[in-house]
């Protein structure tokens, strides 16, 4: 594995693969959208607002003329979308080579549902990304070593944040705390993607899942915590797109690697930098815990997911 300053020159081609990128139009996923394009790969840009996602589209084809984009809906917020966005999904290809779990919801100032009810973090940034993987997991199996890649955040392991699995109280109805409960979302992502990984293997499927954190990125996600951090902290402690983007990227294209690995930015304490590997906090790995909230996501989502 590298160990110089990795950027996307690393990159392998990526020629004749299918990846889906959720949250495409903005942010995180539109830079890793536009880089993935210009490796050519045919990206499948899943989006909740198809007329930004044709906007970021055009944008990236007016820099990437021959980009492979396919728009498609979808609300990872709603569970019906997400079955819809699986159906047509099944009804254009037969292989998905990675699937990029990158869209998130960050820190509402007030509680948020999805469709179903869900604490919109818990329900989208986990749940959602849960429910899709498995709805096309049928296809993740059959495609030789695909990939999957859950995007995390240093809120995992942040103590004032008081990361747990509130399984008491998964969707905040009792007292809502915004700052634990994105920080739950983001150890979920972990532990899914950690648990996934071992059934890959336990099943020996060839596939592995990995995951990234964007270390702090100047992305619209900091509005929700105001003009200090968005206006100023932002600037001065934040990274470009393009660096922040790095992390998930090379998790989802770095070779030899044999999965459950986890990449982020290693300067500043974890803000900023280039990506490296590195580890997660003790918890994410805990798999009894990574089990019960599989468990959970399954009887929630009623998405079953079939290893067989």
């Amino acid at each position: 594995m590298a160990s110089k300053n990795w950027s996307s020159k690393d990159i392998p081609s990526q020629q004749g693969k299918n990846i889906i990128v959720t949250g495409a139009n903005s942010g995180l996923g539109l830079e890793a959208t536009t880089v993935l394009a210009k490796k050519g790969a045919n990206i499948i840009m899943a989006v909740r607002n198809l007329e930004k996602g044709k906007e970021a589209a055009k944008k990236i084809k007016t820099r990437q003329p021959d980009a492979k984009l396919d728009l498609m809906l979808l609300d990872l917020s709603d569970l019906h979308s997400i079955h819809r966005f699986s159906d047509e999904f099944h009804s254009k290809y037969s292989q998905l080579h990675i699937l990029i779990n990158n869209a998130g919801i960050m820190a509402p100032a007030n509680r948020l549902s999805t469709k179903q009810h869900f604490e919109v973090q818990f329900g989208a940034n986990h749940l959602g990304h849960f429910a899709l993987t498995g709805l096309l997991l049928d296809i993740i199996k059959k495609t030789p070593n695909s990939r999957v890649v859950l995007q995390s955040s240093n809120a995992h392991n942040e103590s004032f944040m008081k990361p747990n699995i509130h399984f008491d109280d998964l969707n905040w109805e009792k007292s809502y705390n915004r700052y634990q409960a994105y920080a739950q979302a983001k150890l979920s992502n972990l532990l899914f993607a950690y648990e996934l990984d071992r059934r890959f293997k336990s099943n020996n499927i060839s596939a592995i899942a990995t995951a990234a954190h964007p270390g702090w990125t100047r992305t619209n996600l900091q509005k929700s915590f105001g003009f200090l951090v968005f206006n100023i902290l932002n600037y001065i402690v934040g990274q470009n797109i393009h660096t922040g983007t790095l992390p998930i990227l090379r998790a989802a294209t770095e070779e030899n690697i044999s999965g459950g690995e986890y990449f982020g930015p290693t300067g500043l304490n974890g803000l900023r930098g280039y990506p490296k590997l590195i580890k997660s906090s003790d918890k994410s790995y805990d798999e009894e815990l990574a089990r019960k909230l599989w468990d959970v996501s399954e009887k929630l989502t009623e998405v079953k997911c079939n290893f067989r």
